[in-house]
């Protein structure tokens, strides 16, 4: 089995295409604004779920936010626990906004 990672960005928004013997298995889409980047949607078919492709993505997601000195703001819930779940990456976390 052959992965593949693809970075497509437009603009100020992106998605990585998980590429699995040059067939697309699932994305990771993103959008950047002021600095930050905020993960939106984590997918992998069904086919492929459970054989850790999700967190491949996510990895390489949040290596290219630190490579270009991006705070991530974990909108999906998949990146949310994937940060949990590897505390050495939660440096990376956006502060929240101040509440009124």
């Amino acid at each position: 089995m052959e992965i593949e990672i693809i970075d497509d960005r437009s603009g100020t928004a992106g998605r990585y295409h998980l590429m699995v013997d040059d067939i697309e298995m699932g994305e990771l889409d993103y959008r950047d604004a002021d600095g930050r980047r905020a993960f939106l949607h984590t997918g992998v078919r069904p086919t492929y779920q459970g054989r850790g492709l999700a967190a491949e993505l996510v990895r390489r997601g949040l290596r290219d936010a630190r490579a270009r000195n991006l705070k991530v703001i974990p909108l999906c819930s998949y990146v949310e626990a994937y940060i949990a779940r590897h505390p050495d990456e939660a440096d990376l976390v956006a502060p929240a906004p101040p509440t009124t």
